[in-house]
Formats: structure tokens, C-alpha cells, sequence
């Protein structure tokens, strides 16, 4: 009876120690799903589609990845906000555009949606270090635009988005940051943890 019990309890801790290694081995594919199962990693659509006044952006990280966004420009223009959108961690920036063309409504502001590297249009593959560099640039193209009140910038980001803006904020404590998780996914808080612990 002795040998079976410790033959159990070894047999479980194997199992224990490789599931471990499994999600050690695959947490950027958990994390970060750039594209959704059954959907095309291109845009179904562009904010066009929703009347929305937008242009394309590209910008260069400091790692030299080209990223994608999106600038949505209040229509008619207003000296409102400008809201630095960061979105979950599956699918793109087109999948999100119904919940921000509500928020440009609501709060009378613009709108930057950055697509993470890996993501949408944008070049790469995503890691935690990426992604934060990808906030980085995103921020700096902002602060550096004419046609914005740049003292007036908020950080918003939903789930994933949450973590990679409360780490531009840590690391750009002169910007506002709101958080919007409506799930608290121990992945997000793993995450976010990680980013502040390194």
C-alpha cells in the first residue's frame, strides 16, 4: 500500500512538473493571440466603415519594428482629449472599433489605436519587452503631433491593454491612465506583475 501511495504522489508531481514546463514553454501563445481562430489577421474593416474620420499611421519602435495604428479624429473636431487605446490580447484594433466609436461619442475626444507588433498590419512577433516598446512609440508619436492637446492624453486600456498601460504610465507618470478589465484574468495580472517586478 506504502509503494502505491508514493508511486501516486510521484506520478503527480511529474504531471505537476510538466504541466509547468508546458506553460512556461507556451505562455507567449496564451498570452497573446494575434489572431482569433476562424478570423483573418487582416482588418475585416477600417473605421471607414463606421463613418469614423481616421488616417493610418505607422510608426518605428526604438527596437526598429513597424507598427500600425489607427488615429480616429473627432468629427467635428474638438479640443477635447486624446484617448492612447490599448486593446485585449486576441484579435486586432478592427475588432474593437464599435466600443470606441461609442467612447468617441461619449467623451468627445480622438482616439489612437495601436496594433501591437504581431498584430494586424503591424511587423513582428509580440513578447512582454515588444509590447512595452510598442506603448512607448506610441506615446512619443502622440506628444510629438501638432494637431492635439498633448497635456491632455489618456491611457486606456481593456484586459491585456490594462498591464501594458499601467507600465507607460509607471514608466510616464505624467500621463492619466484608465483601466478597463472586465475580466481579471490571472494572465493579466501575471503579466503586469512581471512588468513591474523587472
Amino acid at each position: 500500500m506504502v509503494s502505491f501511495l508514493k508511486a501516486l504522489v510521484y506520478g503527480a508531481g511529474g504531471v505537476a512538473v510538466v504541466g509547468m514546463v508546458a506553460l512556461v514553454a507556451f505562455q507567449e501563445r496564451l498570452v497573446y493571440v494575434p489572431v482569433v481562430p476562424g478570423l483573418a489577421r487582416a482588418y475585416p474593416f477600417t473605421p471607414a466603415r463606421l463613418r469614423l474620420d481616421y488616417e493610418d499611421v505607422f510608426l518605428r519602435t526604438s527596437d526598429g519594428v513597424r507598427l500600425h495604428s489607427w488615429f480616429i479624429k473627432h468629427s467635428p473636431p474638438k479640443p477635447g482629449p486624446t484617448i492612447l487605446f490599448f486593446q485585449e490580447n486576441a484579435g486586432n484594433i478592427a475588432h474593437r472599433l464599435e466600443f470606441v466609436r461609442i467612447m468617441m461619442q461619449r467623451l468627445q475626444c480622438n482616439v489612437f489605436m495601436l496594433s501591437y507588433r504581431g498584430y494586424g498590419e503591424s511587423d513582428g512577433h509580440p513578447s512582454q519587452h515588444g509590447i512595452i516598446m510598442d506603448s512607448q512609440a506610441a506615446l512619443d508619436h502622440l506628444t510629438q503631433r501638432k494637431d492635439i492637446d498633448t497635456s491632455r492624453i489618456v491611457v486606456f486600456g481593456r484586459s491585456l491593454g490594462g498591464a501594458v498601460g499601467a507600465v507607460l504610465v509607471k514608466n510616464n507618470p505624467d500621463k492619466f491612465l484608465l483601466l478597463y478589465w472586465r475580466i481579471l484574468s490571472p494572465l493579466s495580472w501575471t503579466w503586469l506583475a512581471l512588468c513591474f517586478l523587472s
